[in-house]
């Protein structure tokens, strides 16, 4: 699980085995779902993450969505 960016304290991490990112700090954790270019990114679950990390974490994947396609497409071939 390569971490592609960081950015306010949060890492991002693309797994393997989905098409989601692992968004961390602080030992909490939001997962987003990276959808495509066309679809704005999703919350699939939320670890600990308060409301307010939870919504900075998904504004920087909105923000680098095509960033973050572009690495699992690296990752996943």
């Amino acid at each position: 699980m390569p971490t592609v960016l960081r950015e306010d304290g949060f890492e991002f991490m693309l797994y393997t085995h989905d098409h989601d990112v692992h968004v961390h700090k602080a030992g909490k954790e939001v997962v987003i779902n990276l959808s495509n270019e066309n679809t704005p990114v999703s919350i699939r679950e939320v670890v600990r993450m308060s409301k307010k990390g939870t919504r900075k974490a998904v504004s920087i994947a909105q923000k680098y969505q095509a960033y973050l396609l572009e690495k699992w497409r690296e990752i996943h071939g």
